[in-house]
């Protein structure tokens, strides 16, 4: 589960961590009754669940009120990555005089969950870890001990020389690490995380990413859930015991087992096309299940082909077929199909699939082969 920037900041200003006054609008008559009269440098955000906000153009100053509401009402409605802004963080503008990236992740090579730290703020961590990967520090953290306040210091004085800096980030750090125990996070970043020009040390963005199979005890942190039609599938997937994540391809995939899924977007990848999304409809036979994935698969405005790669073990390939005939019954779709069966009852689920006229192949190369050159058409 993920939260927006606006709310972050409201869970670190809960932990002490120091971040700019701002208000959450979600209407231009909105800014015009939140935002004080008074002159000031603002910044415009847009709110939305994903990254390069400021490269499209979701990120704006403004120096008045005025130009706030301009501001906002030029960001409001935009579309970004293909998700659509319906509200804008207005904040106080800082003073820069420089950036840093700090976050926690869970990392299972060491099982423990890693500070990671960068002289790098202000872009994607990912950039720094492939462009200048030694410029980011990592330190695992004992999960029976916690972060430490020596390891915070540790972890402060490669960033600041200042002692009155050390202390300000060292204590963030142990204060961002609480917060990330205490909410069940996967991901908890600050970047940037700043230092002014009167040498205060604060957050300007957060990011955070919750366990959903934490979520049954974090009750304050499921009522901030707000979820675009993508992630609406997801819920709905796994309320219907599927395994769903969207990506951004035009190729809709139906698998059983989370290996064959993986193997399954793999080979698209390699014959050159791009997978639509990971759909793991598990080990049952339940052919329901079939009629619930091609229900979410076809929803997708985005595919343009489905490729279906069964391998029958527990799963038999003769439920899968009636499941799929079943739900072709009910959508009557004209987007094109195609099916891969192996395993129990292969020759009986590929013959419903024959019977009622949809391509078959045999080998799963064949298939995204095929898939590919049926979404081109």
């Amino acid at each position: 589960m993920k939260i927006h920037e606006y709310q972050a900041r409201k869970l670190f200003s809960k932990y002490g961590i120091p971040v700019p006054e701002g208000e959450v609008c979600r209407s231009v008559d909105e800014v015009k009754k939140k935002i004080s009269d008074e002159d000031k440098l603002r910044v415009v955000k847009a709110q939305v669940h994903v990254g390069g906000r400021g490269k499209a153009g979701g990120v704006k100053l403004a120096k008045t009120k005025a130009e706030a509401i301009e501001r906002a009402e030029e960001i409001l409605g935009m579309n970004i990555k293909g998700l659509t802004v319906e509200k804008v963080l207005i904040a106080e503008a800082v003073d820069i005089e420089k950036e840093f990236y700090v976050g926690l992740i869970n990392d299972r090579n060491t099982k423990s969950v890693v500070l990671m730290a960068s002289a790098e703020g202000g872009v994607e961590i990912e950039e720094v870890a492939r462009v200048s990967p030694e410029k980011i520090i990592k330190m695992p953290i004992d999960p029976t001990m916690g972060l430490m306040d020596w390891q915070a210091r540790k972890i402060a004085l490669q960033l600041f020389s200042e002692p009155s800096q050390v202390r300000q980030a060292a204590a963030i750090l142990v204060k961002l690490y609480q917060l990330y125990v205490d909410t069940d996070c996967s991901l908890a970043e600050i970047n940037p995380l700043v230092l002014t020009p009167d040498k205060k040390v604060m957050a300007l963005d957060g990011k955070m990413n919750f366990d959903d199979n934490a979520l049954f005890r974090q009750h304050k942190i499921l009522d901030m859930r707000e979820v675009n039609e993508d992630e609406a599938k997801e819920i709905e997937a796994t309320a219907k015991g599927l395994s769903y994540i969207k990506l951004e391809g035009n190729i809709g995939c139906m698998v059983n087992g989370a290996g064959l899924a993986m193997a399954t977007m793999d080979m698209i990848k390699l014959y050159g096309g791009d997978p639509d999304n990971f759909l793991d409809i598990g080990g049952s036979s339940n052919a329901k299940k079939v009629v619930d994935a091609m229900n979410i698969l076809l929803s997708d405005k985005n595919v343009e082909a489905v490729m279906i790669n069964i391998f029958g073990g527990i799963t038999r390939c003769d439920d899968v077929a009636r499941g799929l005939v079943t739900a072709l019954d009910e959508i009557k779709t004209d987007i094109p199909i195609v099916i891969r069966l192996s395993g129990t009852n292969a020759k009986e689920g590929l013959e419903i699939i024959k019977d009622y006229g949809l391509p078959t192949v045999s080998t799963m190369s064949e298939a995204a082969k095929k898939a590919i050159e049926l979404s081109k058409k």
